[in-house]
């Protein structure tokens, strides 16, 4: 079996938002990967006396644990429980309620020795490569879809499309969000590897359009998931510097806190 991962914080002097986990049960069969991508908060705090990291590590957490040791419980219930969990934690202190309170997208993949089961919500990505090297994008769209003009108030995301219909969800303190989620399965013989990227590493694709996403695979393939985030970094770097303005970022920031994961189960 073969497993990489690499996540690297946006700003060295922040922390990372980001959280990552490869679980493998002990007794050898099977496992799990975990990508949760945490939102920023706004500068308020959302309503949350804790950090944007104390919530993705105890979802993350809680998504490993359960993954592994529930092998029957379904990712969507899952999420759910981790969710529900995670709220528990800190509901007496902070406003749940709060648009803004803490939240994450999230990639979830299990394997046994027959199935290959997914889970993907906003816009963290998931490949899966087949024997034959045909790779399919497990991709939540609905971020993607809306038109952008919607996007560039803060105040009109956070009241009319987060977390609400005709908008886009993210895991929060909601534990219903897991039935908003992209799931499935295919069979185990399927699947000869798989890959999970925050949206900080899939710029390589969506944002800086180097190569499609079979493309970006056979780069982590070849090279290692730490060679896709310094290329990332290149070119984040190379566009921001670029005195005709910037290309590709447009008003986004520079760099982004990116994670990926790969592993031949």
């Amino acid at each position: 079996m073969r497993t990489e991962l690499v996540s690297r914080p946006g700003d060295p002097a922040r922390p990372d938002e980001d959280f990552v986990s490869v679980g493998l049960p002990a007794c050898g069969q099977g496992g799990s990967v975990v990508v949760l991508d945490g939102v920023t908060p706004p500068p308020d705090g959302g309503g949350c006396l804790h950090s944007v990291p104390w919530f993705t590590a105890r979802l993350g957490g809680a998504l490993t644990e359960l993954t592994v040791s529930a092998p029957d419980v379904p990712l969507v219930e899952a999420l759910s429980l981790a969710v529900a969990r995670t709220a528990a934690a800190h509901a007496e202190t902070c406003d749940l309620s709060h648009p803004r309170t803490p939240q994450a997208t999230v990639a979830l993949a299990r394997w046994s020795a027959e199935t290959v089961e997914y889970l993907v919500l906003s816009d963290a990505v998931l490949l899966l490569a087949a024997p034959d090297g045909a790779v399919t994008p497990v991709l939540d769209d609905r971020l993607a879809r809306l038109p952008r003009e919607l996007l560039r108030s803060a105040a009109y995301v956070d009241g009319e499309l987060r977390n609400r219909e005709g908008g886009f969800f993210t895991a929060a303190a909601d534990p219903a969000v897991a039935a908003r989620a992209v799931t499935g399965s295919v069979p185990r013989a399927r699947v000869g590897a798989l890959a999970a990227l925050s949206d900080g590493a899939a710029r390589w694709t969506e944002t800086f359009r180097e190569g499609d996403w079979t493309d970006l695979f056979a780069l982590i393939r070849a090279r290692g998931v730490e060679a896709l985030v310094d290329r990332v970094r290149e070119l984040e770097r190379a566009d921001a510097a670029d005195g005709s303005g910037r290309v590709f970022l447009g008003t986004a920031k520079t760099h982004d806190d990116a994670t990926a994961v790969y592993v031949e189960p």
